[in-house]
């Protein structure tokens, strides 16, 4: 990175996956709310010897998310088993909360997925993808009230087997289809993903699936959920609407590559952002951590990361508030609390290039509608000068902002930002003192809930 905050990260074959601009959150942008580089500095130093050690399970595979984007047979066994999953089918229904959901949406959303009207080429002849990820008793009610269950089909994802919700939604869908007669055909209608059967352990949708003669994929055991974008959990949802996982995990591991050979902290974007984040927090009272797509498709991504950061850092006192929003929209609703409100916000503006995209603005009907410096330009003119407004608006009112400028909007650039993700959140966690990979609090409550329902008559 260069002394003015700025910085790209390379994708797979040299070409730029994205490009990276922290100078909105330093002094000499926005003034006496920004980190001035002394203080900058000292943010390297205290991440130095995390990003050493991240450098060296880089570097001998002992990070199971470095280890996976490297892999293939998997991915070739995860599409062999949704090709027989769905001989027959018209709609796929996927099962699975938190980070057995959030990644897999977030990749199917790149394929157009749950955007009302986008029509992606080749989808009209693949089944329609459903997720399911949380628990709602009229929903799933309403699920097999209007569902054609001969012609559906099934994924269960649950890492540990024992997560109460799929559990639930799993016994309620395998009761459906025997009610509806379909009793013969469950082993075509379902596909489970989770943690091969271990010595003293207990896998309960192993076990349900099992006897019902199901076939199941293996969840990497090493591997949490909110971490499993790039396993087949996050990819067969991929896969399902016509994506290339290879490139996607293509994608992620040109972050690895880039951690590879940098230098220093400041050389590498997710170990900088790292820095940046937690010095903001540190010195600046930095509360809340605002992600802002500008573009659809990655609406569900923002989603992704704000589990990543929330249950990764949400610990013993420490971590950030992430706020998932989606530009332009959000800057008609959220935007006057982050330029006017309390000085608690880092916004992270993620922007595509849409100049000279969409349809034509109609120079008539633009100077009818007062609109005069609209006609003749493209929709995505308009976004891409909101786009680039934004950042100024937020240096000018003193408010520290983070740009990450994507190439192109394809599988490569989503893997390669989920994998800068995952680095920053490792990395941030690691620095603040806390695990970035167990969630304890949220394991207390399945305990506690567990144990309400055990002592509540039926």
């Amino acid at each position: 990175m260069a002394d003015d905050g700025q910085s790209g990260a390379a994708g797979a074959g040299g070409s730029t996956a994205y490009r990276f601009d922290v100078s909105g959150c330093l002094s000499s942008k926005i003034g006496k709310h920004g980190l001035t580089q002394g203080e900058l500095a000292t943010s390297y130093a205290g991440m130095e010897p995390e990003f050493r050690r991240l450098q060296e399970e880089a570097r001998d595979g002992s990070l199971a998310i470095f280890r996976i984007a490297s892999e293939r047979d998997d991915i070739a066994e995860a599409t062999e088993a949704l090709g027989k999953l769905s001989t027959g089918a018209r709609t796929l229904v996927f099962f699975g909360t938190g980070g057995s959901g959030l990644g897999g949406q977030a990749l199917a959303q790149l394929a157009g997925w749950n955007i009302p009207g986008v029509f992606v080429e080749g989808q009209d002849k693949r089944p329609r993808t459903r997720f399911y990820d949380n628990l709602d008793a009229s929903t799933l009610a309403g699920v097999f009230e209007t569902l054609d269950l001969a012609t559906s089909r099934f994924v269960i994802t649950s890492k540990s087997g024992g997560t109460a919700e799929t559990l639930a939604q799993a016994i309620a869908t395998l009761t459906a289809a025997k009610q509806a007669g379909l009793g013969q055909q469950i082993p075509k209608m379902f596909l489970g993903i989770s943690e091969e059967a271990r010595e003293g352990t207990s896998n309960g949708l192993r076990r349900l699936l099992s006897e019902h003669g199901i076939p199941l994929l293996p969840h990497p055991d090493d591997i949490g959920g909110r971490f499993s974008c790039l396993t087949i959990v996050g990819l067969l949802p991929a896969i399902a609407r016509g994506l290339d996982a290879g490139k996607v995990r293509a994608g992620a591991r040109s972050v690895i590559d880039a951690l590879l050979s940098a230098q220093k902290v400041s050389d590498f974007d997710p170990a900088l952002s790292a820095a940046i984040s937690v010095a903001m927090a540190k010195e600046r009272g930095i509360r809340v951590l605002v992600v802002m797509p500008y573009a659809d498709r990655l609406a569900s991504l923002a989603r992704w990361f704000v589990q990543l950061w929330a249950e990764s850092l949400g610990k013993d006192g420490e971590g950030t508030t992430p706020i998932a929003t989606l530009g332009p929209l959000d800057q008609h609703s959220q935007l006057q609390l982050f330029m006017d409100g309390p000085r608690e916000h880092l916004i992270t503006l993620i922007r595509t290039a849409t100049a000279g995209t969409g349809p034509v603005i109609d120079k008539e009907l633009a100077e009818l509608a007062g609109s005069d410096y609209m006609g003749g330009r493209t929709v995505g003119d308009i976004v891409a000068a909101q786009a680039g407004a934004l950042p100024d608006a937020l240096a000018e009112a003193g408010r520290p902002v983070r740009t990450l400028d994507i190439h192109s909007l394809d599988e490569q650039a989503i893997g390669a930002i989920m994998m800068h993700y995952m680095i920053e959140t490792i990395l941030a966690g690691r620095v603040l003192g806390v695990d970035p990979f167990d969630q304890p609090a949220v394991e207390l409550a399945k305990v506690l809930t567990r144990e309400r329902l055990a002592s509540t008559p039926g």
